[in-house]
């Protein structure tokens, strides 16, 4: 291995491979280190295989971070629009789903190949299967010792992710760089995760596996309308793994479980029509019907409508718009999309992702304490944060 490169980039994802392409665009030289034995592990599962690359309606307030100014800089100078632009020159089709969502009307390895294709073009190289061991300072940048041999370049881009999904190769790794280098790193727990019952709450629910309905999950004053699933451990579905990125253990989860709807006018209009329905019959029509009969054996008094006095019902309807969830954790970074925390911003460079400690180190994607929504966010603050950087290394 040659050791005449102007950039390494630790880690082949989204955001490494962005940050080569966009660095070879420019001229430079550049290497990009992939542990595993393929580039873009997480982009090939991402979207059931479909690749939701970027999200048209992204905006700084799709993002969590201890800081959330940070993320704005990259985000605004290289929007969904541009790698759209890069997608269709490429003529990959794709489809928006729901909420600005694009996925690949094909294969997500159509965008691997892209970029893989981009760095190719402007000579770029790729190493799989090498795994960084040691990186130090020199005075002409960085040395890394690796399991193919010694690299060394005046810039170093720690591209290497977070914790999640560890059967895909993900570890720890760029934030020990972090704080090698002098960095703080910021408290790292899953995010976009399903989150687990126990005890009684489990044993409520664990038999309606499989049942899904559309609810409004809030928590710590933000709320996300899309569908619940009820698995075997806990909640899944999008509302749910959206609402984990703000809950911890012990937070109140309330769901909305007639999230269009006046539940105390629907209830008064059923109470009118259908005086002899039993409240469970009602709430079947309304509802998954496991779902609806399990709430009225548990929760909620069944008997007919006519029996209901108002404040009964407007006791029935408060219950079914705020319906507490107790979760009691989460499926950990096992199945969570993403990972929370990690490098601290306060240190880095928003327009350029350079650390203010060590001049030639950048850090960018999901390694960095910013974290998107569910819904390609993710992916456009990895493209975002590659390219800030590419152009900057």
């Amino acid at each position: 291995m040659s050791h005449s490169h102007d950039v390494l980039v630790i880690g082949g994802g989204a955001a490494g491979l962005m940050c080569a392409l966009t660095a070879g665009q420019r001229g430079l030289r550049v290497l990009v280190v992939e542990h595993a034995n393929r580039v873009g592990k997480k982009i090939l599962m991402s979207g059931g295989g479909r690749c939701n690359f970027t999200n048209t309606g992204t905006t700084p307030a799709n993002y969590l971070s201890a800081n959330p100014h940070f993320c704005k800089s990259a985000l605004a100078r290289y929007t969904p629009l541009d790698f759209i632009q890069m997608v269709e020159r490429h003529g990959i089709a794709y489809h928006e789903k729901e909420l600005g969502q694009l996925f690949c009307d094909d294969s997500s390895k159509q965008i691997v190949k892209m970029l893989l294709d981009e760095c190719e073009a402007v000579g770029a190289r790729i190493e799989t299967g090498c795994s960084v061991e040691h990186v130090q300072r020199t005075d002409e940048g960085f040395r890394l010792r690796t399991t193919r041999g010694s690299l060394s370049a005046p810039s170093l881009v720690v591209a290497c992710g977070g914790l999640s999904i560890p059967s895909m190769g993900a570890s720890g790794f760029g934030y020990e760089l972090a704080r090698q280098f002098g960095h703080a790193v910021l408290p790292t727990r899953a995010g976009l995760v399903p989150l687990t019952l126990t005890g009684k709450h489990q044993e409520h629910l664990q038999d309606l596996s499989g049942v899904a309905l559309p609810v409004e999950a809030t928590c710590n004053g933000r709320s996300f309308r899309n569908f619940m699933l009820i698995t075997h451990r806990g909640v899944s579905g999008p509302s749910i793994l959206q609402i984990s990125s703000y809950w911890q253990p012990g937070d109140d989860l309330r769901l909305d479980l007639l999230p269009d709807s006046d539940a105390l006018r629907l209830l008064r209009e059923q109470q009118a029509s259908r005086p002899a329905a039993e409240l469970k019959t009602v709430l079947s029509d309304l509802l998954p019907r496991r779902f609806a009969q399990r709430l009225c054996e548990l929760w909620l008094p069944n008997k007919p409508m006519k029996q209901f006095n108002e404040p009964q019902l407007r006791e029935i309807a408060t219950q079914l718009q705020s319906w507490p969830l107790i979760a009691s954790g989460t499926e950990g970074y096992r199945t969570a999309e993403v990972t929370l925390g990690g490098v601290d911003t306060d240190e880095l460079s928003s327009s350029t992702m350079q650390s203010k400690k060590v001049p030639g180190l950048y850090f960018i994607g999901e390694v960095v304490d910013v974290t998107g929504w569910l819904g390609g966010y993710n992916f456009q603050w990895a493209w975002a944060s590659g390219h800030a950087a590419g152009n900057a290394v």
